[in-house]
């Protein structure tokens, strides 16, 4: 089956290079595929644990869904119990992290102190998907949450996520944009070596509806001004929480785009490349969502959205990896720092990889499949 699906592969390729990708035949055709590939990965998962009796099995799934599919009380579940984790004391000391005030700021503290080696790196795709296991692990054991861990499929509101249930400001979404500020310039960023200026969008201000709009950030700016103490983010700065959803980097998240990343690439190497690359589809769904703290690519953890976006993202790795069992689990490259500066060791499956006091370390080879090590959980 998976020698076939991969024989049609080129010719859906070509269909859907037939078209401008702006084609509104280009994104249906891609949504196919991306359904077909969908389908190949759960049958996959089902034959992979059909026989096993003894670490994951089938009865001890857990099944992670689309944002949209969940039922509303469901969705408000979810978001009480972000909240939760809001409301608790941090554990993590104030010496460390004079800033934090919450076990959520625990959470984006991690985040800040390993930005400069889990992104442009070997080890970004694996140590996000134990950094979001660890989140959904906090919502359920210290806040009581019993539902599906949600993801962000971008490809479903790529043409406005305003309108979408994510961002639409309701009681059961994520929280709306931010009030929108006319006259604004760029923001200028510094990360990773690199400068950017993310243009001005549609909100901007404060997010004025939905679950999170008291909600107040600690930490940050790390990445942009106005940073405060330290300058690294780690500073006490309460604040507004901010969104400016972008409708230019939302198009860069669209079927077409997914298609080309998981039917483009052979190597982990090329697919995460592709993936982190400008305007690909990992920082062009962040700055979707952009703001403070959404356009600093060491706080971005901050906005609740965050963790619902990475699960896309590694609901797009695990589908890419399951295609081609045979040559794509096991896999490792590049060295444990952004673009290797400073330089590194390479990584290897034995490579460390560290979560502050969110929980102990993991190595690479123990998060490289969603149903083996600590994972038992499935994409549908």
């Amino acid at each position: 089956m998976i020698t076939q699906l991969f024989c049609l592969l080129s010719a859906c390729l070509t269909a859907v290079n037939a078209y401008p990708s702006h084609h509104k035949d280009a994104q249906a055709v891609a949504s196919k595929q991306i359904k077909v590939w969908q389908k190949e990965y759960n049958q996959y998962i089902f034959k992979a644990l059909e026989n096993r009796t003894t670490g994951c099995t089938k009865e001890k799934l857990q099944y992670r869904r689309e944002w949209a599919s969940l039922l509303p009380k469901d969705r408000i579940d979810y978001t009480n119990a972000v909240q939760c984790l809001q409301k608790k004391a941090n554990q993590i000391s104030n010496d460390r992290v004079p800033g934090a005030r919450s076990r959520f700021d625990d959470v984006i503290a991690a985040h800040i102190f390993q930005s400069p080696f889990i992104h442009f790196s070997g080890i970004f795709l694996h140590w996000h998907r134990y950094y979001t296991y660890i989140y959904d692990q906090l919502l359920r054991n210290e806040c009581a949450y019993t539902g599906p861990q949600p993801y962000w499929d971008w490809t479903l509101t790529y043409k406005d996520p305003r309108t979408s249930k994510i961002f639409d400001g309701t009681p059961d979404s994520m929280g709306s944009n931010g009030k929108f500020i006319p006259g604004r310039n760029g923001t200028f960023t510094t990360a990773f070596g690199r400068n950017a200026t993310i243009p001005p969008a549609t909100g901007g201000g404060c997010v004025t509806s939905g679950p999170f709009k008291d909600y107040i950030v600690n930490l940050g700016p790390a990445v942009f001004e106005p940073r405060v103490g330290s300058r690294t983010g780690l500073d006490y700065n309460p604040r507004c929480f901010k969104r400016d959803v972008s409708l230019e980097f939302a198009n860069n998240t669209k079927p077409t785009d997914v298609v080309e990343l998981i039917g483009g690439y052979a190597t982990l190497e090329t697919f995460t490349d592709f993936l982190e690359r400008r305007g690909g589809l990992h920082g062009s769904g962040h700055f979707t969502i952009g703001g403070d703290p959404g356009n600093d690519g060491y706080v971005s953890a901050g906005d609740p959205i965050f963790y619902l976006h990475h699960g896309q993202v590694d609901r797009l790795w695990t589908i890419w990896q399951a295609l081609r069992p045979g040559e794509r689990f096991g896999k490792v490259f590049k060295t444990g720092t952004a673009f290797n500066n400073p330089p590194s060791a390479n990584v290897t499956l034995e490579t460390k990889l560290e979560f502050e006091v969110l929980a102990p370390p993991v190595t690479v080879g123990e998060v490289d499949s969603t149903i083996d090590g600590p994972f038992c959980y499935i994409y549908v």
